[in-house]
Formats: structure tokens, C-alpha cells, sequence
């Protein structure tokens, strides 16, 4: 193995259209384009940088219950401007817990997505 390709979500159109606004919104990554795929899929893909890291794939109707995760804990995401992200957050009014590494030289912030998801978002101090 080379390296995560990518992390999905799946869910239904109202809720993965909260995710999208969520990510892009609080998060910070951007959406970008998607393949059309032939089984009729459809969804967004959002990218950090020029890398498709997120994607949100809305379930055909009647399919509305989600998969079991199993053991997933978390996703976790390298990002920069604490300063800023820390702003959206309260101005979204969204609850996060903060921890810092200092053996890392990184602040953490913890969260939760629409969907009841565990997410970490990383910063260097």
C-alpha cells in the first residue's frame, strides 16, 4: 500500500448536503470535480489541495440506513489556520474540545460532523 486514497461518507441527499456545507463551510476543503461514474453514483468530491480526500455519496432513494463502522473512531485532517478555523467553528456556534501535543508541535481540535463522526483537525503550532 502507498498511501489513504480517500474517505466516504454515504448517506442520504439532505444529510450529505449537510456534510457538504459542513467540510467545505468549517472544515476547509474545497469541492472538485467528480467522474461521472456508469453505475449512476452521485455525490461531490471535496479535495485538500489538489487531492480528492472526502467524498459524499448520496444513497439511492429507499436506502437510507447507514452501514455499520465497525471500530472507526475518527477521521483526522492536517490543516492550517487555527486562528481561523477556531472562528468559523464559534461562529457556527459548534462545540469542540481543544488539545495540544507538544512532542508534536500541534494543536488539535475535536469535533463532531452532521452525521455523529468523530472528526480531529490538526494544526502546527
Amino acid at each position: 500500500m502507498r498511501r489513504l486514497a480517500h474517505a466516504n461518507l454515504r448517506a442520504p441527499e439532505a444529510m450529505i448536503e449537510r456534510l457538504r456545507h459542513f467540510y467545505i463551510d468549517v472544515v476547509g476543503p474545497r469541492e472538485g470535480p467528480r467522474p461521472a461514474f456508469r453505475s449512476g453514483s452521485r455525490g461531490h468530491w471535496l479535495y485538500a489541495g489538489d487531492t480528492d480526500v472526502l467524498h459524499l455519496t448520496i444513497t439511492p432513494p429507499g436506502d437510507a440506513s447507514p452501514a455499520p463502522t465497525g471500530h472507526l473512531n475518527h477521521l483526522a485532517f492536517a490543516c492550517a489556520d487555527l486562528a481561523a478555523t477556531r472562528a468559523r467553528l464559534d461562529a457556527a456556534g459548534l462545540a469542540y474540545e481543544v488539545d495540544e501535543v507538544d512532542e508534536l508541535n500541534q494543536v488539535q481540535l475535536f469535533l463532531t460532523d452532521p452525521c455523529g463522526l468523530n472528526i480531529e483537525l490538526n494544526f502546527l503550532r
